[in-house]
This record gives structure tokens, sequence and C-alpha cells, in this order.
């Protein structure tokens, strides 16, 4: 996983964070929203993680007028035999960069819904496996409202992480001019020296290795009491849910791994938070109104929730 982030920085400068939180997801067997402005590297980061691990990725341009059979796939007839075959769509693949997800309708949202959740496309009554291992990886625009549809909360609860991806600090964005005077062309990732870094069976056998990082009861308390701690806050209105709480435990059984620690502890619980939970509350109207963000909410449940010893 360490010649992953190694590799990955050989295209893209800046965004080790966001590296770290995709890996996370990779191993945690989740997937992840990106939101950022446009060009701060989100297509290339996906790429280039999709390259260092030797997967195959495909890119969805989500548009207001795609079809779930688009992403999905779709009965095609066969003139030759006279009958309907299945032609398998984009989802079909390890890794999906579901580019700009939020300018499609709900009804081609969902159609990511089932491929999420179920790692499974059924139409006409025949379910059919996606490849394993599989992510998503979908984008996500923070400033520009207009003609977008706003995820609904059943498919944001799919995500394990919502990832914020910031404009780089001035060193770092030094070394990517720097870089593309010298003559690097993000198009041509093997010419920027990427090269795989892990097998299929390797991620595999690391998802089953971040798993099986141990658990104590007083942490699996602490997860619960910080879960309960959001339902109870006076300025939100929908908490989290109980899949929430499994989501935090396996993004931190997964960031204790990469940490080579052979159990959770708190500091995991309280690192994994803000990304595991950031998108799956709502807050009240009237807290909006005077300002308050979600990741200021949770921060104060960090403050104000007893931390086993």
């Amino acid at each position: 996983m360490n010649r992953v982030r190694l590799e990955v920085g050989k295209a893209v400068i800046g965004q080790d964070g966001t590296v770290t939180g995709l890996l996370i997801a990779l191993l945690a067997r989740g997937h992840v929203l990106l939101e950022g402005v446009p060009g701060v590297a989100k297509t290339l980061l996906v790429r280039s993680f999709s390259t260092a691990l030797g997967l195959d990725t495909t890119r969805i341009q989500f548009t207001p007028d795609l079809m779930p059979g688009d992403v999905s796939g779709s009965l095609v007839y066969d003139a030759k035999t006279g009958e309907f075959e299945f032609r398998e769509g984009p989802v079909f693949t390890n890794v999906v960069l579901a580019d700009e997800i939020n300018r499609t309708p709900p009804k081609t949202q969902a159609a990511l819904l089932e491929a999420m959740e179920e790692r499974q496309v059924s139409t006409d009554g025949v379910t059919r496996s996606l490849p394993d291992p599989f992510l998503v990886a979908a984008t996500q625009n923070p400033i520009e409202h207009e003609g977008t549809y706003t995820l609904p909360e059943a498919q944001l609860d799919r995500f394990l992480l919502k990832l914020i991806v910031d404009v780089p600090a001035r060193d770092a964005e030094l070394a990517v001019l720097r870089r593309h005077a010298s003559g690097f062309d993000p198009r041509d990732l093997a010419g920027a020296g990427l090269r795989r870094a892990a097998t299929a069976e390797e991620i595999r056998a690391a998802q089953r290795a971040a798993a099986s990082v141990t658990v104590s009861d007083d942490v699996l308390g602490y997860i619960v009491d910080l879960a309960q701690a959001t339902r109870r806050s006076p300025s939100v209105q929908l908490g989290v849910s109980p899949r929430a709480a499994t989501a935090l435990l396996a993004a931190s059984k997964a960031w204790a791994w990469l940490g080579a620690y052979p159990a959770i502890t708190p500091d995991h619980v309280q690192t994994m938070l803000l990304p595991t939970w950031r998108h799956r509350i709502r807050l009240r109207p009237d807290a909006e109104l005077e300002g308050v963000s979600v990741d200021a909410v949770l921060g104060s449940v960090l403050q104000q929730t007893r931390v086993p010893i």
C-alpha cells in the first residue's frame, strides 16, 4: 500500500490525504465521494490510483440525459440470432470514476445503488456479479449548483467516505507547475513512470487483513456513544444511522492496519469520524441559516463524548 502511495505521487502532488482515503476505502470495501472545485486533479487522482493498483477503470461522465442503462448495461437485440443479449455497461470494472455524479437525475444516480451495495447488477431477472475488487469514486463540484441534482440520503449513505479535495499549498502548486514545465502530460501516465505496485490478490489479502484488526468492547461502545450524540445534537435534524456506525468501524480498522496497529484505538476512530460521517448528517434549517457546518457539529460531538482509556 505504501508503494501505491509512491506511484500515485509520480502524477499527483499535494493530495496525500486523499490518496490515503482512497486506500482506506479500498481496504474497507467501500466507496468514495470526492468533492472539490474543478482543476484540483480529482480525475487524475483516481486514474493514477487505479493504474498503481493495476486495476481496470472506466470513467462515466454524468449528464442530465444519461440513462440508467448507460451505467449498468442493457439488453440489445442480436439480428443474427434473433435473441436479446446483455451488453455490459461501464460499471463492470474494478474502479468506476463517476465524474460529476450530481449532474444526472436521481433515476440514473440510483443505477449505481445496487452496484455499490450488493456489488451486482440485476437485469431482466438475471443477476450478474461485478468484478472484485470493486470501488466507485464519484466526484462533485461544491460551488456550482445550476443544472445539478442533490444526491439523496439513501445514495450518500452508500459512500464510505466523503473526501474534500482542497487546492494544494503554494509549495505543492509550484511543484505541479515545475512538473508541467518539464513536459509532464497528465494523459500519459505510463510516460510519467507510473507502474503497477500491487496485484488483485494482494489487494484482496490486504482487505482480509484489515478486516481482521481487533476491537475492544470499550472502543465499540465509544463508536455507539458518538453515533447517539449526533442524534441528540440540537443542530441536527437527522443523525447518523447504525450503518454509519459500522462504516466508521470498518474505516477505523483499515486506518489502524495501514499504521501496523493490531487493534483499533480511540485515535483511529477520531481520525476517521469526519470523512466517514460528514455526508450522513442533515442539519436543521435554522442551524444552516446561522452558518453552522456539519464538520463543526462533529467536532463538538468529539469534544463532548467521553473517550475510553
